[in-house]
Formats: C-alpha cells, structure tokens, sequence
C-alpha cells in the first residue's frame, strides 16, 4: 500500500497480475462498468417511477376525502329523505367510475415505469451480445 488514502490495491495492479495473453482486460473492465451504469439507471428509473406513483395515490386519496367530506356536509344539510339516497345513489355511482380510473390511470403508470426499466436493460444486453459477438471473431 504505497497510497495512504487508497486502502486497496489499485485495480489496475491487480489486473496487470492476471494477464491473459489475446483477453483486453481494459475491454472487459470498460463493458462491466456499462453494465453497472444500466443497472443503476434501471434502477433510478423504477424508483422515480415508484416515487411519481406513490404521489399520484396520496393526490388522489387527498381528492377522494375532500370529495367525501363535501358529500357528507351536503347530506346534513337537512334535504328530505329521498333527494338524500337519490344523491347518495349518484355519488356511489361517480365514486365507483373514478375509482375505476385511478386504478387503470396507476397501472398504466407502473407500467410505463417498469417498461422504461426494462428498456434500459434490454438495451444494455443487447450491446453485450454485440461485444461478445466482436470478440468471439476471428482476428
């Protein structure tokens, strides 16, 4: 260890040790970093999709319970009994539809989000068939 501030043998040392006569391990190295930085943005990717999800289910709990108290003050308005379960019946009604759209608007979220991080590794391996196919040939 002659670099007190790096406690661990230089890669590059360690890898001058262990060369392999036709193998660049430089290569090998640089397609291993690629690999990492995929997966890190694959990574990100989900958890800012997961971030944006979890957002879009507390705005919607906020609307939700906003709604319910609005409806819940209106029927203690004093109307008669059948203006108040015609009323109910229709809030029922449109409560239900727009559950129906949070969840189809939430799946399609987690969807695109989970899409985009698979597209970063799918991406990513297809680069290392590519280089596995440049090293396989013939020089």
């Amino acid at each position: 260890m002659a670099n007190p501030q790096m406690p661990f043998m230089d890669i590059n040392q360690l890898m001058e040790q262990f060369k392999i006569p036709g193998v660049d391990l430089g290569a090998m190295m640089e397609a291993r970093r690629k690999d990492i930085e995929a997966l890190v943005a694959a990574n990100q990717q989900a958890y800012e999709g997961m971030q944006k999800l979890g957002q879009r289910q507390a705005e919607m709990l906020r609307d939700a319970m906003a709604e319910w108290q609005g409806a819940t003050a209106q029927m203690m308005s004093g109307q008669n009994p059948s203006a108040g379960a015609a009323k109910q019946a229709e809030l029922g009604k449109q409560a239900l539809e727009r559950a129906l759209a949070n969840m189809r608007e939430l799946a399609e979220m987690a969807t695109t989000s989970q899409t985009q991080a698979w597209n970063l590794i799918n991406q990513r391996f297809q680069e290392n068939l590519e280089e596995f196919r440049r090293l396989a040939q013939p020089k």
